[in-house]
C-alpha cells in the first residue's frame, strides 16, 4: 500500500481534535502551522496494513488480560478485517482531519464499531505502535528488495555463463593491466549483490524483535502478553528493554546502510556499462528497449539506466546520513525527531524496487561484442605480466623479473610495436635471461589458461566460481519469498 498522495492532507488540517489520539489535556485545536508541521499521514499511510496487523495481535491480547469479551473480540477482529479490505480496495482513505496513519485507522475502527473501538488503545502507545510498524514493512519489503537483487546477480551470471572464456582486457586504474574473462568480470559484479544479500538477512535477524507492549516507554501495568503478540507478528522475541524498543531507530539506520551500500555497487556496475557502450569502449551493445536517444541528435543511444543507477546512488547515500544525522543528539526515550525516520526507508525501498528491475533487464538483453574485446585485450601491454611470471619460473628473482619486463615494454614503446613483434636479437639484447621460448607466454588465450587457481580469471575457475555463484543464488530465492508478516 502506498503513501496518500492528494497534497490537500497537509494543508487546512488545524481545525479539529475530533479524530486527534491526544486532544484531552488541550482545551483548543492546535494552530494550522503545527497541524501542518506534524501531520505525516501522507507518507505513513503505507504503514496501515502492518498497523492493522498489529491491531490484530493486540485486541487477543486484550482478550486474553480479559479486558475484552470473547464477542467483543469477534466483532473487534471482523472490524479490522472489513478495515483493512476497505483500505486495500481505496474505500477507506485518511481524511485532512488525521494526523497520521494511526489516527486514521482508529477512526475506521470506530466508524464500525462505536465506543468498543476505543478499547483497543488500552495498553499501547503510538510509539511502540510505529516502531513495530516500521519494523514490519522494512522486514517484508526487504524480502522484495532481495528478490529484485537476485533477478539482478541472475542477468549477470547469465551473460557471465555466455562469456566464460572471452578474453577482456581487465583494467586497474582504469588502464590495461592483464587479461581476464569477461565472465569473470561480471562475476565481480554479482558478489558485491551476494554480499547485500548477507547483509540485509544478518539485518533482518537483529530487526527481529517485537516493541509492541513496551507503551510510550514505561511498557503497561494491563497484564499483555509481549512474547505471544511477537510470535503472532512473526518476530524472534520481544524487546527487552521498553526504553529502547521505542527509541531504537538502529534497524533503520541500517537498512539505510545496507540499501546505500547496493546503491554503490549499482552506481559501479552503471559506471562500467557507461563505459562499455561507449564509442571509444564499444564493448557492448545495449537492447533498444534499454536505451534513450536525444531530442537533437539522432544518432544517440544513451545507457541512461546506468547513469540513473549512478545518480540514485547519492540519493541513497543521503538518505542514510539524513536519518544519521537526526539520530545523533536524541536523549531518551521517543522524540518527535523520529518522524523523520519513515520517508528515508520508504523513498529507498520505492529507489530499489524501481532501478533493480530497470538494471536487470538492460543487462539481460545486452549484446557483448566479443570480436571488440579480443582486440582490445592484448593492447597496451597488457601480457607484460606473464613475461614476468616466465622469468620467475625460470628462477630469475621477481624483483629483477620486473625489471627485465620493464626495460621490454619500454623497447616496445620505442619501435612502437607489440611484446610479441620483439625480434630474438632484440630480446637478448634486453636481458640474457630472454629467449624465443618466452612467446609460448605471449598470447591472450595461453595467459588466460595459465590462470588455474580458485578464484582467479582462467575459464575453468570461472565455470566453477559460476556454478558457486548459481547455487548460492537459489538459496537466496528461498529466503526472499518467505513470508515474515502474517496476512
Amino acid at each position: 500500500m502506498g503513501g496518500v498522495d492528494d497534497k490537500s492532507l497537509t494543508e487546512n488540517s488545524a481545525a479539529t481534535n475530533r479524530t486527534s489520539l491526544w486532544g484531552g489535556r488541550f482545551a483548543g485545536g492546535p494552530s494550522e502551522a503545527l497541524a501542518r508541521l506534524s501531520v505525516s499521514v501522507q507518507f505513513d499511510w503505507r504503514l496501515a496494513p502492518y498497523d492493522i496487523a498489529g491491531s490484530r495481535a493486540h485486541a487477543r491480547v486484550l482478550a486474553g488480560a480479559g479486558l475484552l469479551t470473547p464477542d467483543e473480540l469477534g466483532r473487534m477482529l471482523a472490524a479490522l478485517d472489513d478495515l483493512e479490505a476497505a483500505c486495500a480496495s481505496g474505500e477507506f482513505r485518511p481524511t485532512v482531519e488525521d494526523e497520521d496513519v494511526h489516527t486514521a485507522l482508529e477512526r475506521g475502527l470506530l466508524e464500525r464499531l462505536g465506543t468498543l473501538g476505543g478499547k483497543l488503545r488500552a495498553g499501547r502507545s503510538r510509539n511502540d505502535q510505529v516502531a513495530t510498524d516500521l519494523r514490519l514493512y522494512l522486514r517484508d519489503h526487504a524480502r522484495g528488495v532481495a528478490a529484485r537483487l537476485i533477478e539482478l546477480a541472475d542477468a549477470l551470471a547469465d551473460q557471465a555463463g555466455a562469456h566464460v572464456d572471452t578474453p577482456a582486457p581487465g583494467m586497474t586504474h582504469l588502464q590495461h593491466a592483464q587479461p581476464v574473462t569477461f565472465g569473470h568480470w561480471l562475476l565481480a559484479h554479482v558478489h558485491p549483490l551476494l554480499r547485500d544479500l548477507d547483509r540485509l538477512r544478518d539485518w533482518d535477524a537483529r530487526t527481529s524483535v517485537s516493541p509492541l507492549g513496551s507503551g510510550a516507554l514505561a511498557g503497561s501495568s494491563l497484564p499483555l502478553d509481549p512474547a505471544g503478540v511477537a510470535k503472532e507478528l512473526g518476530f524472534a522475541r520481544p524487546a527487552a528493554n521498553s526504553m529502547d524498543a521505542v527509541a531504537d531507530r538502529d534497524f533503520v539506520a541500517e537498512f539505510l546502510f545496507i540499501t546505500a551500500l547496493i546503491g554503490v555497487h549499482l552506481s559501479r556496475l552503471g559506471e562500467e556499462v557507461v563505459l562499455w557502450t561507449s564509442q571509444e569502449f564499444g564493448w557492448v551493445e545495449l537492447d533498444d528497449a534499454f536505451a534513450t536517444g536525444s531530442s537533437i541528435m539522432p544518432q544517440k543511444k544513451n545507457a541512461d539506466i546506468a547513469e540513473l543507477a549512478r545518480g540514485k546512488s547519492g540519493r541513497l547515500v543521503g538518505g542514510l546520513m539524513s536519518v544519521l544525522t537526526m539520530l545523533k543528539g536524541l536523549p531518551m526515550a521517543y522524540d518527535r525527531d523520529m518522524q523523520e525516520d519513515k520517508e528515508p526507508a520508504f523513498d529507498a525501498v520505492d529507489t530499489l524496487e524501481l532501478l533493480l528491475p530497470a538494471l536487470a533487464g538492460m543487462i539481460a538483453t545486452m549484446t557483448v561484442r566479443v570480436e571488440r574485446l579480443a582486440a582490445a585485450t592484448p593492447v597496451g601491454y597488457s601480457l607484460a605480466t606473464e613475461v614476468a611470471d616466465w622469468l620467475v619460473r625460470k628462477g630469475v628473482p621477481f624483483r629483477e623479473a620486473h625489471e627485465v619486463t620493464g626495460k621490454l615494454v619500454a623497447l616496445c614503446a620505442v619501435r612502437e610495436c607489440e611484446l610479441d613483434e620483439v625480434s630474438d636479437e632484440d630480446l637478448t639484447l634486453v636481458s640474457p635471461h630472454l629467449d624465443p621460448s618466452v612467446r609460448d607466454v605471449l598470447s591472450v588465450r595461453s595467459a588466460l589458461a595459465g590462470r588455474t587457481t580458485p578464484g582467479s580469471t582462467g575459464p575453468g575457475p570461472v565455470a566453477d566460481q559460476l556454478v558457486s555463484v548459481n547455487e548460492q543464488l537459489a538459496d537466496w530465492r528461498q529466503w526472499a519469498a518467505e513470508v515474515v508478516v502474517p496476512r
